[in-house]
């Protein structure tokens, strides 16, 4: 199938987007080219936190996802999007940079920790749009993706952020091989969290919420650490197939002229009415004088 001549425009823009224009890269690629895509990978990586025990522990014993689950996934996405839509440097920017590092200051854990905390959100969402998504990504988008979670990573004094994908694909995968296990705390945030899942799936597919979450996260270990059954060939299989045909929707249809996310807006029952940054964060967390450096220590 022929893909729409705006979606083939904006492909052609992001192969020559300049180097220097990695925030703009990025912006178009998580807003508008690979939306979907890029929104779902977030919302994987997520689950991949709860694998890891000590991660688990930590996040179980803070309460804010086992008490409100929902507000905790669609928060950590806001974050990230307000970041993405407005820069670093915005005032918008700062203030969500500023809530990331008073949320993680008294956060247990090592720099390893941490940097992988932050390194899934690269890589998690990335991989799922090389196999899954209408096109692959650029090498340009590949680049820019990686030069915003850098900046982020140096922003929240997060030390050796990868220079380059591959760089970020190999710390993932040696850190996952040496932490993925089960623990009583992951399964049981996994299970607080289904729900948010289940609630985003149409209303067809929230009876196989569970074992269409197992075949998205596509790896075994995970998902025998997250106490998940394992994907059969035909739950892959049928996701292969709706996949295929969503793709194939997607490239004939011109490219979306409103972006993904808007800030101060949100499609869910969480904020109906939309948000204020202040709404945006833990409940026990908290404010820090502005005297105290807004960096992890």
């Amino acid at each position: 199938m022929a893909t729409h001549a705006s979606l083939a425009a904006s492909l052609h823009r992001q192969q020559s987007a300049a180097d220097d224009y990695w925030e703009s890269t990025f912006r178009q690629m998580a807003l508008f080219d690979l939306a979907a895509d890029m929104e779902l990978g977030f919302f994987l990586s997520y689950y991949r936190n709860f694998a890891i025990p000590g991660i688990a522990e930590t996040l179980y014993q803070n309460g804010e996802i086992p008490l409100r689950p929902m507000k905790r996934s669609y928060d950590t996405a806001i974050v990230i999007y307000e970041l993405i839509t407005n820069g670093f440097d915005s005032d918008r920017g700062r203030a969500m940079v500023t809530l990331l590092n008073r949320v993680h200051r008294n956060v247990p854990g090592t720099s390893d920790d941490f940097l992988y905390v932050l390194i899934t959100l690269l890589v998690v969402p990335i991989r799922w749009i090389q196999r899954h998504a209408w096109r692959q990504p650029t090498t340009t988008e590949l680049e820019a993706a990686t030069r915003f979670f850098a900046e982020l990573g140096k922003r929240m004094n997060i030390p050796s952020m990868p220079a380059s994908f591959s760089d970020a694909e190999r710390f993932f995968d040696n850190y996952e091989a040496a932490n993925i296990g089960p623990s009583a705390a992951g399964q049981s945030l996994l299970a607080s969290t289904v729900q948010v899942f289940q609630n985003r799936l149409p209303l067809f597919l929230r009876p196989v919420a569970r074992p269409l979450l197992s075949a998205m996260l596509d790896d075994d270990r995970l998902v025998s650490a997250l106490g998940f059954p394992r994907a059969t060939g035909l739950t892959r299989g049928a996701l292969r197939v709706g996949l295929w045909l969503r793709n194939g929707i997607y490239r004939s249809r011109p490219l979306s002229a409103d972006p993904h996310f808007v800030p101060g807006e949100a499609g869910s029952s969480l904020y109906p009415g939309g948000y204020s940054l202040g709404q945006i964060g833990p409940n026990n967390v908290p404010n820090t004088p502005s005297a105290v450096s807004d960096e992890i220590s």
